[in-house]
């Protein structure tokens, strides 16, 4: 993206490029290094199976031909027409057919097309010239004679499927009226011990999904071991092959039952908005149905992190006042990017609140930062949606069938903000989610203070409330001690010895203060972590210049004692 903004930061010239295009939108294309294509006659396809939205709004859709004596081979990516790639400059890319022009070239034959506003338009290779090296038919006249013998089929086909739909939508109306639902609507599943039954009503409500929440081709993954098992969904390390010949890219697979379709659905909604993309959230590659009837899951596939969990990590390891500063910096700006109304390149966006920030939700990379991760009940900030919206997000599952007629809590009991546990959320007020997260965010925080080294001796890790409650405390629990006690997790006075350290609780506490509308917002914190580096650097140069003083001193002292001893 030619905008490397950060959250916080003053506008850069880059930014107010972006600014200037964010009425734009991005393309999504095929994104593949090297693929076969499939050809016939002037038109072949890359056969890719990956896609992605570009960075930028300027940037289009392009695909490489190379061929060789031996074989041929397609890349397809995103790319800025107005920048060379491979030394070659993208020609006639105004157009949503990407037509191939041969550029010059040393090794074989080499072809190069863009193209926009369509997607995945560079999968669709054209050669206006007969060029490719597969095309076999030569005369104009093999185009009607090829119609004329598709065509009865073809015929045939539509009728079969015509009747198909009409017998299936008739099935659907009789099975409705049996169960005295409406069409369209899931029905109401029985009783574990009518398996029956059952089975019977999960097959209709996975017939009635979507059916373009199923990609047409599905790609090839190996599922290798289990990393994690939630409320919802299983986590699998898995293997995505890349090529015949062996290579694969490790990969995190997150398969959801088929009775869980509902926070499937919810969490690729979140995931598919390309406005999410961040460093600090996890990367998100596509999202699969697999099977059918009750055996049918529900696949999300994204990037993997072999250091797991921040919860696991913090056990296992204590951190530098360096490690803390990127570990909690790049949490506090991944939230600040979900919560802002536009991206770090400044185009328009819709905020999301997260509502269940937790430790075991946030990944550590290898490069010792942290991304967001399990958006399952995460809600988009949507202007539009009602407050009935609002109060119907949660999902039913989770929320104790008392809690009306105020909105039920969602989320982690540990983790809840006062307000959730007193379900007083005032849902005119969109603000009130993000103040929901930034409480959450603050106990992370404080766990990841707990385990650095500048407090002194460091403890074992332990959750926020570790000592006063069992491992999964109910939301009755955590409301007679954060709401009736005002009670917090505890900050000794040897943590504020440290500026840093002292600085961080501070901001702490204030993320965590009992009136939603007095905490700080995840923007605010995120600055105050960039005057925090600020403050560290300019220690740095401080302490570099008084032991630079300190050395001239010395030095001065020792030539003024050599000439004394002279005398």
């Amino acid at each position: 993206c030619g905008c490397l903004c950060s959250v916080g930061r003053s506008p850069s010239p880059a930014l107010s490029a972006c600014s200037a295009r964010r009425s734009l939108k991005t393309n999504l294309c095929k994104w593949c290094d090297s693929t076969a294509p499939a050809c016939e006659d002037k038109v072949c396809y890359s056969n890719c199976n990956l896609n992605s939205y570009c960075e930028d709004p300027y940037e289009i859709c392009v695909a490489i031909w190379r061929q060789d004596n031996e074989s041929i081979r397609i890349s397809t990516l995103c790319h800025n027409p107005q920048q060379p790639i491979e030394n070659l400059m993208v020609p006639n890319y105004n157009t949503s057919r990407c037509i191939m022009s041969q550029q010059p070239s040393q090794d074989g034959l080499t072809y190069i097309c863009g193209c926009a506003e369509e997607q995945e338009c560079n999968d669709r290779l054209i050669f206006e010239n007969h060029t490719n090296g597969y095309s076999m038919l030569q005369s104009k006249e093999v185009i009607p004679v090829a119609a004329i013998s598709l065509l009865p089929p073809l015929l045939v086909a539509v009728m079969i499927t015509v009747i198909f739909y009409l017998c299936r939508t008739q099935k659907r109306r009789k099975r409705a009226k049996a169960w005295g639902g409406k069409q369209g609507q899931p029905p109401a599943l029985p009783e574990p011990g009518k398996a029956a039954e059952r089975e019977e009503k999960l097959s209709v409500l996975m017939d009635e999904s979507p059916a373009s929440s199923r990609p047409a081709e599905l790609l090839p993954i190996e599922l290798d071991e289990m990393v994690g098992k939630g409320q919802f969904a299983e986590v699998w390390r898995a293997k995505l092959s890349h090529s015949p010949s062996g290579q694969y890219e490790t990969v995190a697979v997150k398969i959801f039952p088929c009775e869980e379709y509902s926070s499937w659905k919810n969490e690729s909604q979140i995931f598919t908005d390309s406005s999410l993309r961040h460093d600090s959230v996890l990367q998100f590659l596509t999202a699969e149905d697999r099977g059918a009837g009750p055996r049918r899951e529900y696949w999300l596939i994204t990037a993997y992190h072999s250091r797991g969990n921040l919860k696991d990590y913090l056990s296992r390891h204590v951190l530098s006042w360096r490690d803390l500063q990127k570990m909690a910096g790049s949490l506090v700006s991944g939230v600040a990017h979900l919560h802002s109304d536009y991206t770090a390149c400044g185009r328009p966006k819709i905020p999301i609140a997260h509502r269940d920030i937790k430790s075991t939700n946030v990944l550590v990379k290898s490069e010792q930062e942290c991304v967001l991760c399990d958006f399952g009940i995460a809600i988009r900030l949507d202007p539009a949606l009602t407050v009935d919206d609002f109060a119907n997000s949660g999902q039913a599952s989770m929320a104790p069938a008392l809690c009306q007629p105020h909105p039920c809590p969602v989320g982690t009991a540990r983790y809840m903000a006062p307000e959730v546990l007193e379900s007083r959320v005032n849902l005119e007020d969109l603000e009130s989610f993000k103040q929901m997260d930034v409480y959450s965010m603050a106990l992370v925080l404080w766990e990841m203070a707990s385990r650095c080294e500048v407090v002194g001796e460091v403890k074992n890790y332990e959750l926020p409330f570790g000592s006063k409650v069992q491992e999964q405390p109910c939301v009755d629990t955590m409301r007679d001690i954060v709401l009736h006690g005002r009670g917090r997790p505890e900050i000794p006075s040897s943590w504020l010895v440290h500026q840093g350290m002292r600085f961080l609780c501070d901001t702490i506490t204030e993320c965590w203060d009992h009136d939603p509308e007095a905490r700080l917002t995840a923007h605010c914190v995120a600055e105050r972590f960039n005057l925090m580096a600020q403050m560290d650097c300019d220690d740095i140069l401080n302490n570099n210049t008084d032991n630079q003083a300190s050395k001239t001193a010395s030095a001065a002292g020792e030539h003024q004692d050599s000439d004394g001893s002279r005398s």
